[in-house]
């Protein structure tokens, strides 16, 4: 096997741009600027923090470096916007509605940040603010613009999801008002998606133009910072080019090998399950200044740029969100996925709240002789007789003979397995799957997990109630056989070319195409975001015919985004794979999809 060129930390170059880096300087720089803007005695300075941010480490920071700075203490005074949230179990009722009592799912919350504020106490804080004695009054925390409504400096601390996770299971974060640091990651995840994230982002969203420098503290005891006219310069010129997102790897209960090799990770786990290299949402986004690399939310791109980097049509229709996912299942040399299945449209608009659904595909990128999936059900079986088996299995010592009821499918190398949502599905083991789906993810019904436990030692929460009722009972081997497996339609060739139809369900909103090459291959976003992976070969390289970006290589098994506004690019093999073979796969939103049989758009 060849060594990993897989890029771990890919970057996107920023010429011209400096910022500040470590506490001392980044502190200095703030008290200096502060100095510079007085317009009268006291000046009043607001950090807004998104959900995550420890505003301990900040306020910290500050007060060590004061001295050094002005000579003396004394000059500054720090007001935490956390003593102006509601108490903590009156926001345990104000999201309950969007939390619910169900293990995994919620419903995405409408609330905007002032819910969680008590006006009382807001009105104590500005009132403390407005009468301290110090020089400088910083309010911190998220809602600090809530007390300083007009600030004399606005520095906003933001933080990627996936960060945010890995502190949750660290147990050194609460979810966003509360004081559940020692939670289960379970309740901290499933609260954080449905609520203090979407209430952070509307909040984040309204402020970015009044930014005047961004604060990035992903990596504890070493922040860096940049002017926010600066930090919105460089996310216009993101979307001019190809990028790609910085990925992240996590284990799991039926995780493989491959990825290890593939992406050089660390041997020494045990294994990789999940490589999510294109969830805008979590993954962050790597900003390479002059002097610095920069992190920060990737989904920060499409709130600065949706139309330049989703396209108009895609814009009007989802607003400022991301619809499309890639990531990698792998289960080489590991277990089955869940047996499983996702809602339907009407069932997650009507239960949760999502303005649609994870209509998805497997697309193999590996497979060993025994690899198989199991998509659809087997002819002729009753429905009841497998809901009641399924509920058996959920006893303690049960057991779901899935050979009985669902289709299971022998899958190679390169195929591509569709899977529509309410389609009973589960990739087995000994495969490596490239998931490609609308961006929901978070909503997977298990109906069986083969009677083991997760990584906590505990059993995996099971989600037949909802499962059964979304089950498309209907498609079973004979269906599956006409419509999912492999449907390729060769619809164009050139010289060292082929592009491929490959699906997704005609009835979704996501069209993927495949191309092999030899050499040079034209492609055209028509106003449209294309998300693509290179499926084969070493490495390629991605050019605009009129110079309009740098040169941009991929390597194999990387997943890269086209912007909208990038139109026309062309790929071909490079470096070692020049006048090889090379294949990537590419998805699109369909814009004759986007809107329903209402006549309404998606969102």
């Amino acid at each position: 096997m060849s060594v990993s060129n897989f890029e771990l930390f890919p970057t996107v170059f920023i010429p011209g741009a400096r910022g500040s880096q470590g506490w001392k300087e980044v502190s200095f720089r703030l008290f200096s600027q502060i100095e510079a803007r007085k317009q009268r005695k006291k000046c009043f300075v607001a950090i807004e923090c998104y959900h995550g941010v420890s505003t301990t480490e900040i306020s910290r920071a500050l007060h060590v470096w004061e001295p050094l700075f002005f000579g003396r203490t004394g000059n500054i005074v720090i007001v935490h916007a956390s003593d102006a949230m509601r108490a903590s179990g009156e926001l345990e009722e104000l999201v309950f509605p969007f939390v619910t009592e169900d293990p995994v799912f919620g419903y995405i919350s409408p609330l905007d940040l002032p819910a969680f504020f008590d006006g009382e106490k807001i009105a104590a804080l500005r009132w403390q603010a407005e009468r301290a004695t110090e020089e400088l009054v910083i309010v911190i925390g998220v809602g600090a613009t809530l007390i300083l409504p007009e600030p004399d400096l606005l520095i906003y601390a933001d933080m990627p999801r996936w960060e945010i996770q890995k502190r949750f299971k660290r147990n050194e974060v609460s979810n966003l008002g509360g004081d559940n640091a020692i939670a289960s990651f379970a309740y901290q995840y499933k609260r954080a998606f449905f609520v203090d994230w979407r209430v952070c982002d509307r909040h984040k969203t309204g402020l970015m133009d009044k930014w005047d420098y961004v604060l990035d503290t992903t990596l504890s005891g070493y922040p860096k910072m940049i002017e926010g006219r600066v930090y919105l310069e460089a996310l216009a010129r993101v979307v001019k080019r190809p990028f790609r997102v910085m990925p992240f790897f996590d284990p799991g209960p039926w995780g493989g090998q491959w990825l290890k090799e593939i992406c050089n990770l660390d041997r020494s786990e045990k294994n990789f399950a999940w490589a999510f290299d294109c969830v805008p949402e979590e993954n962050s986004l790597l900003l390479r200044l002059e002097d610095m690399v920069f992190e920060t939310p990737s989904v920060n791109v499409v709130f600065a740029q949706p139309e330049q980097l989703l396209g108009r049509q895609v814009y009007e229709a989802f607003g400022a969100e991301f619809p499309i996912r890639f990531d990698f299942l792998d289960t080489m040399e590991g277990g089955n996925l869940s047996l499983q299945v996702h809602p339907l449209k009407a069932f997650i608009r009507e239960q949760f709240g999502m303005a649609y659904t994870q209509d998805e595909s497997y697309y193999f990128m590996e497979a060993k002789e025994d690899a198989c999936v199991y998509l659809g059900l087997n002819e002729g079986i009753d429905r009841d007789s497998m809901i009641r088996d399924l509920e058996a299995a959920q006893q303690p010592g049960g057991h779901f003979d899935a050979d009985k009821y669902a289709g299971k499918w022998p899958v190679r190398k390169h195929d591509h397995v569709l899977i529509p949502s309410g389609t009973v599905h589960c990739s087995g083991a000994n495969g490596v799957v490239l998931e490609i789906s609308a961006t929901p993810y978070i909503f997977t019904f298990k109906l069986w997990d083969w009677g083991r436990m997760g990584l906590d030692g505990k059993p995996r929460p099971i989600s037949l109630e909802h499962g059964k009722k979304v089950i498309r009972w209907e498609r079973t081997q004979s269906w599956v056989q006409e419509h999912l497996m492999n449907k390729f339609e060769t619809i164009a060739e050139g010289p060292g070319w082929k592009e491929e139809r490959t699906g997704l369900d005609p009835d979704s909103f996501i069209e993927s195409r495949r191309h092999w090459f030899t050499g040079p291959v034209i492609h055209d976003t028509q106003g449209v975001v294309n998300v693509l992976n290179l499926v084969e070969g070493r490495e390629a390289v991605v050019e605009s015919p009129i110079n309009a970006f740098e040169p941009f290589v991929v390597h194999y098994a990387e997943t890269f985004i086209v912007p909208a506004a990038v139109g026309i690019y062309s790929i071909r093999p490079h470096g070692e794979s020049e006048g090889l073979p090379c294949a990537t796969i590419k998805a699109f939103v369909r814009t004759d999809k986007l809107a329903a049989s209402t006549g309404q758009s998606w969102k």
